[in-house]
């Protein structure tokens, strides 16, 4: 098989980081907590990169900074809860997803038979086991295998995080946050 010549239209350079943002923005996500215990200490991140992967064996994925702080202590100790959160949870979403204070300080919390962090009133909890981390650009794509699902029973509507805010009825689509805020990811993990 002979490589096909090169087609000037596929030699552009790929989107800035900015324009990157911007675009994926139109997808809506989920916002999860992702929690582990790393010598005693409870470790956690915001994460909007949580997906599952497979049925049989059941499989979920999660994508974290591995520049951040908390990803490391948590692929450390090998286990993890992701913690899906409610749309009212914005105080717990912005604690996670800051790169300051201590995020378990004051905070009731709960520690789960694997040995992880569960946080309280979230609308379910997947305790698994890290299987597989796959380096991706400044991200690891981790793989983990489901050890138990807890959800929690709730009329409470999902956090979902869409065009650079909270929730999908905005009043002016238009007027998108600025480039630090913290819910782009930059630094989850």
């Amino acid at each position: 098989m002979t490589a096909a010549p090169a087609d000037p239209e596929f030699t552009a350079a790929p989107p800035a980081p900015a324009e990157f943002r911007r675009a994926l923005g139109m997808f809506a996500t989920g916002v999860t907590v992702v929690t582990g215990l790393d010598d005693g200490e409870p470790v956690g991140f915001t994460c909007q990169s949580f997906a599952s992967v497979s049925l049989e064996p059941p499989l979920v994925l999660f994508c974290a900074d591995h520049r951040g702080r908390a990803w490391p202590r948590i692929r450390r100790s090998g286990r993890f809860c992701v913690n899906v959160l409610g749309e009212d949870q914005i105080d717990l979403c912005g604690r996670f997803g800051s790169s300051k204070g201590a995020k378990f300080d004051g905070l009731d919390w709960d520690l789960s038979r694997w040995g992880t962090p569960a946080l309280r009133e979230v609308l379910l909890r997947v305790h698994g086991e890290v299987r597989d981390v796959h380096v991706a650009g400044d991200h690891d794509v981790v793989i983990g295998l489901v050890r138990e699902l807890e959800p929690v029973v709730t009329e409470q509507r999902p956090m979902l995080f869409f065009r650079g805010r909270f929730g999908v009825d905005h009043d002016d689509p238009a007027a998108a946050l600025g480039p630090n805020l913290w819910g782009w990811g930059d630094h989850w993990g």
